[in-house]
């Protein structure tokens, strides 16, 4: 079952007479409970896909359908209320707060979050439980990393939308975060969404999206993905 929809979706940027499609006209399903790579160079549409379906950006024409509702049409307070409860963020930068601690920091969103989960769960199931009382500068690239993963869970929503989330990381610990992005899918049933130009984490995906110029030049099902630990880095 289609979590996400695009159909016939634009977002365009004008300059005076100039226009510039970031998405031209794009038709696109993804099933829920499935972890999605979207792949394409820089200046592909990657990141306006990302904001279209996190709330973020409204497109210029066409509908958008997430777990049945259409959000193209979402006034400013629907919209925050749609970002709160059913979706989360992870990107490349961690933005995180220096001056909370790590159990801080994620217990954030139970301020947003209609659902919220245990932060002291989210925290454990990163592997950071010896952490909750460290700040931001007091850990590694990889633990901050995954400390916006504990806090994205900790909203409890449907969809994770992750703009290269190891792109900034080194190989074992980019396989660290990634490992668990899939688990998530397999074990929690949340609808893993990445946008990344990393050609190997496609090859751990469900559903590979491909992007060039602005278009869905493919969307392949990958019926054997591999694990992390399969994929040669």
């Amino acid at each position: 079952m289609a979590i996400v929809e695009l159909k016939d979706v634009s977002r365009v940027y004008r300059n005076g007479d100039h226009e510039q499609y970031a998405l031209n006209h794009v038709n696109l399903a993804l099933d829920e409970g499935k972890f999605v790579v979207v792949l394409g160079p820089s200046g592909a549409g990657k990141s306006t896909l990302l904001n279209l379906l996190g709330g973020l950006d409204n497109p210029t024409s066409g509908t958008i359908l997430v777990d049945g509702k259409d959000i193209s049409t979402l006034k400013d307070d629907e919209m925050a209320d749609y970002r709160a409860a059913k979706v989360g963020f992870v990107f490349q930068s961690y933005n995180l707060i220096p001056t909370l601690t790590v159990q801080e920091n994620v217990a954030l969103v139970k301020e947003i979050a209609p659902h919220p989960l245990s932060s002291h769960d989210m925290i454990a199931a990163v592997g950071l439980a010896d952490h909750v009382h460290h700040f931001p500068s007091e850990l590694s690239g990889g633990e901050q990393q995954r400390v916006s993963i504990a806090r994205a869970l900790a909203k409890n929503p449907k969809i994770l939308l992750c703009d290269e989330p190891t792109g900034a990381l080194d190989s074992e610990t980019g396989v660290m975060v990634l490992k668990l992005l899939l688990s998530m899918a397999r074990e929690m049933g949340k609808t893993i969404i990445i946008v990344t130009h990393n050609q190997q984490i496609a090859k751990m995906a469900d559903t590979v999206v491909r992007v060039k110029n602005g278009r869905v030049v493919s969307c392949e099902n990958q019926e054997n993905p591999l694990t992390a630990e399969e994929v040669e880095w």
